[in-house]
């Protein structure tokens, strides 16, 4: 109930008529600067999540639990609203679930369940697909799963650049059959495919991912395509800053000659000083002379 404006937002992106871009976020201070700047959605993705609490690839390390966990950080700290990339779902249908349940109390305005066959079985160098009945079956379990209606699952398929593209329809199709809410797309490689997929499909589509020639939201939109993704470069800026700071500090630089830092404004804007002072004031007295 606590998160319902939250889902509702999602859920009226997908419904509507424009193409969205989300802020990709990945904590509390992010999140909370994703919100500022007017962002509408944001985006936790996989690899992002293993980065910020693992400093691990994106090679399915990081545990549902601190997924979840981290999502929940979020959500205490931004009311925005966020799309959590839930990889396969940590397991089988039965795992799928738990993984919609754990989300969804975390706070989660949407999640996606993916047909990638995770983590990589042993002796395979290319990405492969579990099959389309398990896909069926995993789905299935998300939407049973959700005790919120208004929470957004997507069925998540990458088979255009792993099997085709006709399998790709063919699962998208089997999805939408179940009454998943969206359908995530990624490897898609050009407007053949997209056009294609398109009008094989009524569900509202987001993409993780797209040629440069796929990139105007304007075209994206006429394709039912509502969320288009496009990267973490956040995680990535985030990256070089600390890493250009602590080489300066070793080197000799001293704090104030630092470079590229973030204004005693900013900083007090990203962990909403102002709010915690009034209430500082309000329950300490600290206000008072």
């Amino acid at each position: 109930m606590a998160f319902r404006k939250r889902r509702e937002v999602l859920r009226a992106i997908l419904n509507g008529s424009a193409c969205i871009r989300p802020g990709s976020v990945y904590d509390a201070t992010s999140i909370r600067i994703a919100e500022d700047l007017g962002f509408e959605l944001g985006m936790f993705g996989g690899s992002v999540a293993s980065l910020a609490v693992l400093g691990d690839p994106d090679v399915t390390l990081i545990t549902l639990t601190e997924l979840a966990e981290q999502m929940r950080r979020m959500s205490r700290a931004s009311t925005l609203p966020v799309l959590v990339d839930a990889d396969h779902g940590y397991g089988n249908a039965l795992n799928v679930r738990r993984t919609v349940q754990e989300l969804e109390a975390a706070g989660a305005a949407g999640l996606t369940i993916e047909d990638t066959l995770l983590p990589q079985a042993f002796g395979q160098t290319t990405t492969q697909l579990i099959s389309l009945q398990e896909g069926v079956g995993k789905m299935k379990a998300a939407l049973d799963g959700r005790g919120e209606p208004s929470l957004v699952i997507m069925g998540r398929t990458g088979a255009a650049s792993i099997t085709g593209l006709d399998d790709a329809i063919a699962r998208a199709r089997a999805y939408e059959a179940v009454g998943v809410d969206a359908l995530f797309f990624t490897g898609i490689r050009d407007r053949v495919e997209l056009e294609a997929i398109s009008a094989a499909t009524t569900l509202p589509i987001v993409l993780g991912g797209a040629p440069e020639d796929m990139t105007a939201l304007d075209y994206l939109a006429t394709q039912r395509v509502r969320i288009a993704l496009q990267g973490h470069a956040p995680f990535a800026a985030a990256t070089q800053a600390v890493y250009e700071t602590l080489k300066a500090l070793r080197e000799g630089t001293s704090p104030k000659g630092l470079k590229g830092l973030a204004s005693p404004e900013l900083t007090g804007r990203a962990m909403r000083e102002a709010e915690v002072n009034a209430r500082s004031d309000a329950f300490l007295g600290l206000g008072k002379k």
